[in-house]
């Protein structure tokens, strides 16, 4: 639910940048997307932080807010002479044919500085998602920890939005970790196995959908994590179905 909301929360960054930018490159129309999905991660943060309002009354505000305001965005960029949102529905609903060697150089550096950052504090956000309680109490420093992790969140709805679009980055977050939960009890082969299945969802719906040119990318990458994650369900040794 959270990463539905970052995505969606990007809508106004998307239309905004294209106002303010008259352009619809790869950096300036994600630059838009992650300042807009911060700015509603920092609000989520903010309200969780510093307000008693329950997790689900603070994501249907912050969603509601920020759909609000991209459609309101969007009205006003189809009457901008240069194309109109022609164009923006590949963020929407994602397209990866139509990017650049530039942009998938761009984005594989966004998504190596992730990785980074998970490996280097692999220890500290294991303990504060397991055990917030028990970290603060030994004195680390939980606030910053939370919004660090919250922050490589919305790099990663950010990064998959050329991908899958806006609809379906949040089942790009959560089907791969579902799917290799199935498989084990111990946190860091979860993570290996959820990698692993990203990538298989990502080479194989791409080349399905280059082979069959009318099935477009996004949502055959989604329903090969679907396949996954049902294989998963029915196939695994303890938790399966079988």
């Amino acid at each position: 639910l959270l990463g539905d909301v970052l995505a969606h929360a990007t809508m106004p960054g998307l239309a905004l940048a294209f106002l303010i930018a008259h352009s619809k490159s790869l950096e300036v129309l994600l630059v838009g997307a992650g300042l807009a999905c911060g700015a509603a991660g920092g609000m989520l943060w903010i309200l969780g932080r510093y307000t008693r309002l329950k997790a689900d009354v603070r994501l249907g505000v912050v969603l509601g807010v920020f759909f609000g305001a991209g459609m309101a965005v969007l009205g006003q960029a189809q009457d901008v002479p240069s194309g109109g949102q022609a164009g923006l529905e590949s963020y929407f609903f994602g397209k990866p044919a139509g990017m650049l060697e530039r942009d998938l150089l761009w984005l594989s550096g966004l998504a190596t500085l992730c990785v980074l950052a998970v490996v280097l504090l692999y220890k500290e956000f294991q303990l504060i998602a397991f055990d917030n309680e028990f970290a603060q109490a030994q004195g680390w420093p939980t606030g910053r920890l939370d919004l660090l992790l919250l922050s490589l969140v919305v790099l990663v709805v950010v990064i998959g939005l050329p991908i899958v679009g806006v609809v379906m980055v949040s089942a790009l977050l959560i089907l791969p970790a579902a799917a290799a939960r199935f498989w084990t009890n111990r946190l860091g082969v979860m993570l290996m196995l959820a990698g692993g299945i990203g990538i298989g969802m990502g080479m194989i719906g791409t080349m399905v959908s280059a082979e069959w040119s009318y099935l477009p990318a996004g949502p055959t990458i989604m329903l090969t994590g679907a396949a996954f994650f049902a294989f998963s369900l029915l196939c695994a040794p303890k938790r399966g179905l079988v």
